[in-house]
């Protein structure tokens, strides 16, 4: 669970298209705001594997002297699924409401008998991110403007597609797990779904992936983004070396602006 939660955020890693402000960047944003609400529902097959419910905060809150959005996202599995490997995730960003960047991230794993729980703290001036409970190597040096797994995904809603061609790939650097990851998105152009509430346009993205045990090939992962002002993703499938997940959108409230079905 926690490997597929990390290539859905590899989608999330893109940049371009914001101005300079002092020592942070800018970003329009028109696509997100406090209070938005969605759940999606994970399917392995006719089988239903997991659930993950993504909430924005009715309030702002101020990390690092700068105003930010906070954003929760919680994953589990259930029916047989959590009888095989019980997952309870909790992911959670403090994202710079004029910057769209991470100024705090927090984990909280629980999978089996896994438990992993941390405070990342970002300094973009100095480019640098703590882990706060770390007693050894607790300071990591970042590229500058970079992102955790879910600022990321909200950066990604506030990018004009429209400015893109098919086939372009966008990088971004991002920090996760110590590390520094140069994430790639391919953009596939336009086109439209079939969703519970009825037909949407959409976006597709594909993200790049290196060679792994857990996808099939580069592109296994494809993202429908609702081709709106809010962007979010409304079906996601990803192509495993045994057999397939997909995650549909099952329920949403708080959106800037209402979903347009046909």
């Amino acid at each position: 669970m926690k490997k597929f939660l990390i290539g859905l955020g590899i989608i999330a890693f893109l940049g371009s298209g914001f101005t300079a402000l002092n020592s942070y960047r800018r970003v329009v944003n028109n696509s997100f705001g406090p209070g938005e609400h969605l759940e999606y529902r994970v399917h392995y097959g006719f089988v239903n594997a997991a659930e993950a419910v993504i909430d924005v905060s009715p309030s702002l809150f101020k990390v690092n002297e700068r105003p930010c959005y906070r954003v929760n996202v919680d994953g589990r599995t259930v029916g047989a699924f959590d009888l095989v490997t019980k997952v309870r995730d909790t992911w959670r960003s403090y994202i710079d409401t004029s910057a769209i960047l991470p100024q705090k991230f927090y984990t909280n794993i629980r999978e089996n008998s896994y438990r992993k729980e941390e405070n990342i703290t970002f300094n973009h001036d100095a480019n640098t991110v703590k882990a706060e409970e770390r007693t050894e190597r607790d300071i990591f040096k970042v590229p500058e403007n970079v992102h955790d797994l879910i600022s990321g995904y909200y950066f990604l809603r506030t990018i004009d597609f429209n400015r893109l061609t098919n086939g372009q790939v966008i990088e971004v650097p991002a920090f996760y797990d110590d590390t520094v990851y140069n994430m790639k998105v391919r953009y596939r152009g336009k086109s439209v779904i079939k969703a519970k509430e009825g037909k949407i346009n959409v976006i597709k993205l594909n993200p790049v992936l290196p060679a792994n045990k857990l996808f099939k090939q580069e592109e296994s992962i494809r993202i429908f983004v609702s081709d709106d002002l809010n962007k979010i993703p409304v079906k996601v499938e990803v192509d495993l070396w045994v057999g397939s997940m997909v995650m549909d959108l099952r329920q949403n409230n708080g959106l800037k602006h209402p979903l347009r079905y046909f």
